[in-house]
């Protein structure tokens, strides 16, 4: 097993710009209890700030296979968290592939519980769409977790570590037609930012979200190296990691509000000495428009402008 997240590698302004977020403007939140053992602050409502990544020198969020037993075991009995083996992952992401270039095993061949890479480079000929339409096809993980489908620098269910070109990420996919198309160093990073504008994800907890946000950046800086034998500069990090803090975001996915941000008012008593209670019309309906919590936000990078997640749904 190799050891494949050391936040103490990346400049700490991209860090606390990772803790972002974009719908709040403040920090996400830890939208859970799991860490109060170690500090009274870190309560589901409370922001993450960029110390309270540290006790004793020591990062304390980490990926799953890193976590403390009884973290995972209870985030799996009380909501359902499930980490996706990355053989499954592959399998899910070529079913979406193989209806886009309407036939199987362009990236790799499965093989039971591993795959094969397709060392051919992906054919775009017989096609009626560009390899610049792969790369701009938007594409969302639900419930991100670590983000193991948008890039799979490890298996999220074991903690090995995968080699850069046998990955089998959205984002992993894009980068490799990009490399495969471009020989311009400019237009590569603008293809870059493309190719991550145009991925998406969300997730309830906040540690798991701040760890798909450094995994998307660390696989920036894996893909730049590989390309360029040196480090993206701070400037091309800070372009990167706005997008990811824009795109990879925290939401209550049934509801498309930030996590518990629903109000219930008391009000009372009345002239009759009775209470009365209002609870929030989108929790007690179906109704996903009718919450009153904070709408979580993403960017339309063709437009340019903010939207409700939940007006893209519609």
């Amino acid at each position: 097993m190799i050891y494949i997240f050391d936040i103490t590698t990346i400049d700490q302004n991209i860090i606390k710009l990772l803790l972002k977020d974009k719908t709040t403007e403040k920090n996400i939140i830890w939208a859970s209890n799991d860490y109060e053992h170690l500090n009274n602050f870190f309560v589901f409502k409370n922001q993450i700030n960029y110390s309270d990544l540290f006790l004793k020198n020591e990062v304390i969020i980490q990926p799953r296979i890193y976590k403390l037993k009884a973290i995972y075991e209870n985030r799996t009995k009380i909501m359902g968290e499930v980490f996706t083996p990355s053989w499954i992952c592959n399998k899910q992401n070529n079913l979406i592939d193989n209806i886009w270039f309407g036939k199987e095993n362009i990236f790799n061949f499965e093989d039971n519980e591993k795959w094969v890479l397709n060392p051919s480079k992906i054919p775009f000929n017989n096609l009626n769409k560009k390899w610049e339409d792969y790369v701009e096809d938007i594409r969302l993980e639900i419930t991100c977790g670590e983000g193991p489908y948008l890039v799979s620098r490890y298996d999220a269910s074991s903690g090995e570590n995968i080699d850069l070109n046998n990955r089998i990420g959205i984002l992993d996919r894009k980068i490799r037609v990009i490399n495969e198309n471009v020989t311009d160093d400019v237009s590569w990073f603008e293809w870059v930012i493309r190719a991550y504008k145009s991925t998406y994800g969300y997730e309830w907890q906040g540690d798991n979200l701040i760890v798909a946000r450094i995994n998307l950046i660390l696989t920036f800086i894996e893909y730049y190296n590989e390309r360029f034998g040196s480090d993206p500069s701070y400037e091309q990090l800070m372009i990167i990691a706005d997008i990811i803090v824009w795109n990879i975001f925290q939401m209550d996915g049934i509801k498309g509000v930030v996590p518990n941000s629903c109000i219930s008012r008391t009000i009372g008593p009345n002239l009759f000495g009775e209470i009365e209670e209002f609870e929030c019309y989108g929790c007690k309906t179906p109704d996903i428009n009718s919450h009153n919590g904070i709408y979580s936000l993403i960017k339309d990078w063709t437009k340019n402008i903010t939207v409700k997640f939940v007006d893209i749904i519609k």
